[in-house]
């Protein structure tokens, strides 16, 4: 491995200000934002919009397609071939 070709690889916390929730795992990404850490140490924190615990599809709270529908819709709009029609 090369010296001095590859980013700081270093602790920083994840936080998801909208289902209150943090982590700390190790990233190259950077922060001007510090945050003090359960183990009191303090570390770069970044925000961010979604995680794992505000995702419709880890929550269980994601939108279930309705095939039913589209399928019906989709027989009114060119309607059911009859079955003695010859092409």
């Amino acid at each position: 491995m090369q010296q001095d070709k590859h980013p700081d690889y270093h602790s920083v916390v994840f936080r998801d200000r909208a289902a209150g929730y943090a982590f700390l795992t190790r990233s190259t990404a950077r922060s001007e934002q510090t945050i003090d850490w359960d183990d009191g140490e303090t570390y770069p924190v970044i925000d961010v919009e979604i995680s794992s615990e505000s995702h419709p599809f880890y929550t269980g709270k994601a939108r279930q397609v309705d095939t039913e529908g589209r399928i019906a819709r989709f027989e009114r709009r060119y309607g059911q071939a009859d079955a003695g029609e010859a092409t």
